[in-house]
């Protein structure tokens, strides 16, 4: 599990075709790169991944088929800025909400206006997600646990503040590109549990 507050921008440094899988090798910032080990998971752009060999500051993952086509880890290329968040332990404050890594869907940036020193981030999601997102609930965009300001039909904003922006790759967002999408997964269960009843 992760909180969805990124600890490192990481960069592609290489990128290798495996028979449809994907092999990236990823230069990482941690404060602490000693702490990850061989076989952790780390979430990458909200995708959780398994580093399956580490060099100082540089750790190598493996992407399947399956993972590829359902995130935008296809358009990963050398020197693309990736957020970071290894996996957290019992000790760890739980500073953004439950994160799995096991993104939902692909969505799409539509728009970024200013808004004081912040920006108001506009994004489109697949409309069978819409039932999981409401206002001031949880989403996480490209790993970052972020707040829902609005929601109407399948368009969502959230509001970007400048620390965020500098210590995220989502500064960097441009309309039209697409971006990782994980509901809240408290709220996944609650429909699960809620349907039969609301079938009645």
């Amino acid at each position: 599990m992760f909180t969805g507050i990124i600890q490192s921008i990481g960069k592609v440094i290489e990128k290798k075709a495996l028979s449809g899988d994907l092999r990236f090798t990823i230069k990482t910032h941690f404060n602490a790169p000693e702490k990850i080990q061989l076989g952790d998971s780390i979430a990458m752009d909200g995708v959780c991944l398994t580093v399956t060999r580490i060099n100082s500051d540089q750790v190598e993952v493996d992407v399947s088929i399956e993972t590829v086509n359902k995130t935008t880890v296809a358009q990963w290329q050398v020197g693309s800025q990736l957020n970071l968040e290894p996996a957290m332990t019992l000790q760890d404050q739980l500073g953004g909400h439950l994160v799995s890594g096991h993104v939902d869907a692909i969505g799409h940036c539509l728009s970024r206006v200013d808004s004081g020193r912040s920006e108001i981030f506009e994004f489109e999601i697949p409309h069978d997600l819409c039932r999981f997102v409401v206002t001031k609930g949880s989403i996480t965009i490209n790993g970052v646990s972020l707040t829902v300001n609005t929601i109407d039909d399948n368009k969502l904003t959230v509001n970007l503040v400048p620390h965020t922006m500098e210590h995220t790759n989502l500064g960097q967002l441009m309309p039209n590109q697409a971006v990782n999408i994980e509901v809240d997964t408290i709220a996944r269960y609650v429909e699960k549990m809620l349907r039969p009843h609301l079938n009645q």
